[in-house]
């Protein structure tokens, strides 16, 4: 099982992990019990056979790619991300940076729509790109969340899914671009490329799933037991799925809210694109029952989003949230 330590150790030498690769367009009976032992296991597992279009991951790709490759000046119109719009090195609000400029979109249409006159020349074309992404991750989100309530024998197989399918979820969409560390000459083919700087620091993300996609270029890692840092393989043609904290809080402790972090390449750059699916504010937060038993009793408290998002914005990014709701 994956540990996610509240002050990891340093890594010395870290071989890549290889996270569970699951095929969605498999059975789908056993599909659900390979996620449930990989969010138990590790929290993250890979992707494939999702069903989100190249068309459509191209076509967000391309603008998000597009945006970042303005002259700073212009993508300040975008900013400063309070929270939303473009942010750049400073994360959040308590002192936490990193080698980073980002995007922070609400996933509201109307939002996106409004935002979207700072970010692009066509704006049209940037909001249709942005809700088609966003429409079909959270869709893939939707299933991975039925698959995940029925491995786990919850009554109401929509349970997790309706949260983020409600009117007023809110669930975030965030473009990350993590710039090359090193501006020299790049190293010979013979020599691997190296990963020093942070890019987004240490953390778990509180909301319910993640849905990540990345360029192929590595960067990401994860915190494993013993406090060890490990990197974590990119694969372009896979999504990175990982367990919020309030996934970990609905499954009683059974799946693994994992620390992570990005570095930035030594000579490439990289661009990461992470939708956060997430509650309405005011949506009650509790374990269902079929998931307390006498040999696993209640270890959180019911919460509202609204008051662990309320929690999460006065920490700082490695600090931990959810033992302030322990029962």
């Amino acid at each position: 099982m994956v540990v996610a330590p509240p002050n990891p150790a340093r890594s010395e030498k870290p071989e890549p992990i290889e996270l569970p690769v699951i095929d969605l367009s498999a059975d789908r009976s056993e599909v659900s019990k390979l996620i449930v032992k990989a969010c138990e296991q590790y929290g993250f597992f890979k992707a494939v056979h999702h069903g989100v279009s190249d068309d459509v991951i191209a076509a967000m790709e391309e603008e998000g790619l597009g945006f970042f490759t303005k002259p700073v000046c212009e993508k300040q119109r975008a900013g400063p991300a309070g929270p939303f719009g473009y942010g750049i090195k400073s994360i959040g609000f308590n002192g936490d940076s990193g080698e980073v400029e980002y995007l922070l979109l609400h996933t509201n249409p109307s939002s996106i729509s409004q935002l979207s006159h700072t970010i692009s020349d066509d704006p049209k074309k940037f909001s249709s790109a942005v809700s088609g992404y966003i429409e079909a991750v959270k869709r893939l989100a939707c299933e991975i969340l039925d698959l995940m309530a029925q491995g786990l024998g919850v009554h109401d197989p929509s349970l997790l899914s309706n949260m983020i399918r409600d009117v007023d979820s809110d669930s975030m969409f965030r473009l990350n671009h993590y710039p090359p560390s090193s501006f020299h000459t790049p190293p010979p083919p013979h020599r691997a490329t190296t990963t020093t700087e942070i890019g987004f620091g240490e953390h778990t993300d509180p909301q319910i799933l993640t849905i990540l996609r990345s360029n192929d270029v590595g960067g990401l890692q994860i915190c494993v037991a013993g406090g060890t840092w490990v990197p974590v393989t990119p694969d372009p043609t896979a999504f990175c799925i990982n367990v919020g904290d309030v996934l970990q809080a609905m499954t009683n402790g059974r799946f693994m809210s994992v620390r992570h972090r990005a570095l930035t390449n030594g000579y490439k750059y990289r661009m990461s694109m992470a939708y956060f699916g997430a509650p309405p504010p005011h949506a009650w937060l509790s374990v269902p029952p079929e998931l307390v038993t006498p040999y696993r009793p209640l270890l959180y408290r019911p919460f509202t989003w609204a008051e662990y998002k309320k929690a999460s914005y006065s920490l700082r990014l490695g600090d931990s949230r959810l033992q302030l709701f322990l029962k």
